[in-house]
């Protein structure tokens, strides 16, 4: 049996470019499916947060399931996570990142995700992310201060999904532009398609509808 690590953001809203506080949180079936698949495989799953807060639903995400929030508060230790200061990437065998907009808020420039993301690239531990989530990516820089990720190819969030969305024109910056920006190559399908990228220990995926498999390729790495 395997640990992963669950990093969760603890952001209760996105600043918008105006200022305005946009209400979010993490998505839940982006951390309530592979949850479920990893857990129901016999793997052991922790989460962790900045500064140890306790994590919130983004509203939004229970509107598809209205359910999710039962099964999700029924998860063992995600009211209490871990600080993600006191973490050591060497107690895990992998680690993930689920999406909402909470992760462009604190996530992305975290350093201590940051440091933690880097490391894990670095030695090659598995590490997946998805939808918002893979902004996280953006806070992990090497020694040089490059982005630890530059040259490597992932899935994200797309430009084009914002904007159908609706927050694209409200939002300060958009994951997809950034990373390439940024020296990451973004491999996109078309909107809301279950769209997964494998890059050797890194894999990522576009939106909530790729979480269930984001999470499967992550089991095949553990098994």
């Amino acid at each position: 049996m395997s640990t992963v690590l669950f990093v969760v953001t603890g952001a209760r809203s996105w600043t918008l470019a105006d200022g305005r506080q946009h209400p979010t949180g993490y998505w839940a079936e982006e951390l309530l499916t592979p949850y479920r698949i990893l857990t129901e495989a016999g793997h052991r799953v922790a989460f962790a947060t900045p500064g140890g807060v306790e994590p919130v639903i983004d509203a939004a995400s229970l509107e598809a399931d209205p359910d999710a929030r039962a099964a999700i508060e029924a998860i063992e230790g995600l009211a209490r996570p871990l600080p993600l200061e006191e973490v050591a990437l060497g107690d895990y065998d992998a680690v993930f990142y689920p999406g909402g907009h909470g992760p462009m808020e604190d996530l992305a420039a975290d350093p201590t995700s940051g440091a933690l993301i880097a490391a894990a690239l670095r030695d090659e531990t598995p590490l997946a992310l998805v939808c918002h989530g893979v902004a996280a990516l953006l806070a992990a820089r090497d020694a040089d201060g490059a982005l630890a990720a530059r040259g490597r190819t992932v899935a994200a969030f797309t430009d084009e999904e914002e904007r159908q969305g609706g927050l694209a024109d409200a939002a300060s910056w958009l994951l997809e532009s950034t990373l390439r920006e940024q020296g990451v190559t973004v491999d996109t399908a078309a909107p809301w398609a279950d769209h997964v990228v494998e890059d050797g220990a890194l894999v990522s995926g576009q939106n909530s509808q790729s979480s269930a498999s984001v999470a499967r390729a992550l089991l095949a790495r553990l098994a």
